[in-house]
């Protein structure tokens, strides 16, 4: 007798569970192949891990910590916390701890090293562990509880989330990216549109994305409320992970798989998005915007890659910010920046008067370099726009492509590349 038909998030969750299939509310234990942590979500799961008293981690190899979110050390209360991390990893062997000059944004980290197999089953304290979807593999953000417990055990509970599917047709046109895609998307359904869902994401759209946009797309899946976003691999997904991991387990859907709802949209039709404040799914095409900003902002764990640095430095070139507008450049890992400056792109960057910095999640979350004062307006690569995310309760923030915020940063305004 056949299993009953599943998606790819059925399937890895139903490996991990040792089952041969699972259902939508099913509450099942499953193996981990991953545990993240950073210096925010750490060390409540050291405290935790602590009192359950256990003498050592459910394998050295298997738990990731990256101190990322306010490093460089932005005062003595972050201070503390990656000292914590560290004597933590010390103590109990961990292998994997990455600390400045070594590190750089989690969620662009790991995949760039390869700690990430089609396949895997990955828990992070951290809600945009959902990235590593892009790789096939089913990811996503648990608490410092959660997290402990799983550094103790090697395992976690879930209940198995429903399905949705998103099918991308058309072919997309100038200066439209993946983050486009998904912040359009989220635009559509809400920010609780995939309340606790797994989000395929398919379609001859996507299979033309590069892997660096489907981890953007993968990152802002918990903006729309999922539980994971998930990509079949393919080819461009193999040649990613050829120099850098093991082969892992590739899952496909069955053609007659159940999803809750099964969305389809025609991207030729999408042109570049700007989120509103004060919700990613405040969207509106950039055409319809003309805000005046006080800072433009290019990284995060959603888009500083080296193909975002590119496409920014493509946009920048022999222009000049506007001198009323402080542009921040934050490559997302020590490898981008490096490559960066293998390209010329630093130059391009420091030449029209942006500040590039070390690694480092910073203004994203309101943690440093880079904070709002009350009242001023800044357009982001980011994945959040809430009240006070980049500071000031009073300030605003805008998200957008590389493209949109590379060209704003030039005008002043919020603009296409394409009316530069």
């Amino acid at each position: 007798m056949r299993t009953m038909a599943q998606t790819i998030s059925q399937k890895i969750l139903a490996k991990h569970a040792g089952k041969k299939a699972v259902e939508p509310g099913q509450l099942i234990n499953c193996k981990v192949d991953l545990v993240l942590g950073n210096d925010i979500t750490a060390p409540p799961a050291i405290k935790e891990f602590e009192k359950i008293g256990v003498k050592k981690v459910f394998d050295q190899k298997k738990i990731y910590l990256v101190p990322d979110h306010f490093t460089p050390a932005k005062d003595i209360k972050s201070a503390e916390q990656v000292k914590m991390m560290r004597h933590f990893a010390k103590k109990y062997g961990i292998v994997n701890f990455f600390e400045i000059g070594c590190m750089g944004v989690e969620h662009a980290l790991l995949p760039e090293m390869g700690a990430i197999r089609p396949g895997d089953l990955v828990i992070g304290a951290d809600s945009h562990t959902c990235t590593y979807g892009a790789l096939g593999a089913f990811s996503t953000g648990v608490g410092s509880t959660d997290m402990a417990a799983a550094m103790a055990t090697g395992e976690v509970w879930f209940k198995v989330p429903e399905q949705l599917k998103f099918v991308y047709t058309g072919k997309l046109g100038k200066w439209v990216e993946a983050k486009d895609l998904i912040l359009y998307t989220i635009g559509k359904i809400g920010v609780d549109g995939a309340r606790y869902m797994s989000m395929e994401f398919t379609g001859p759209a996507i299979k033309k994305l590069t892997v660096e946009g489907r981890l953007t797309m993968a990152n802002m899946a918990i903006e729309a409320g999922g539980k994971n976003g998930i990509f079949e691999v393919d080819e461009k997904t193999r040649t990613y992970l050829k120099p850098k991991t093991g082969k892992g387990i590739e899952y496909r859907s069955d053609a007659d798989a159940a999803y809750k709802k099964i969305y389809e949209w025609d991207v030729s039709e999408i042109e570049p998005q700007v989120s509103f404040p004060h919700l990613p799914s405040n969207t509106k095409p950039v055409s319809k915007c003309n805000v005046k900003i006080d800072q433009s902002v290019i990284g995060s764990c959603t888009n500083g890659r080296i193909e975002d640095m590119r496409v920014a430095a493509k946009v920048l070139k022999g222009k000049k910010v506007d001198p009323n507008v402080r542009l921040l450049v934050i490559p997302a890992t020590q490898k981008v920046e490096l490559q960066m400056i293998k390209e010329g792109l630093m130059e391009i960057f420091i030449k029209a008067g942006a500040a590039v910095s070390t690694p480092t999640c910073g203004p994203c979350l309101g943690g440093h370099m880079g904070i709002l004062a009350e009242g001023e307006k800044a357009v982001a690569t980011t994945n959040r726009n809430f009240v006070g995310r980049m500071g000031h309760p009073k300030s605003e923030v805008y998200l957008s492509n590389v493209a949109v915020a590379a060209a704003s940063a030039v005008t002043g305004h919020i603009i296409s590349p394409e009316d530069l």
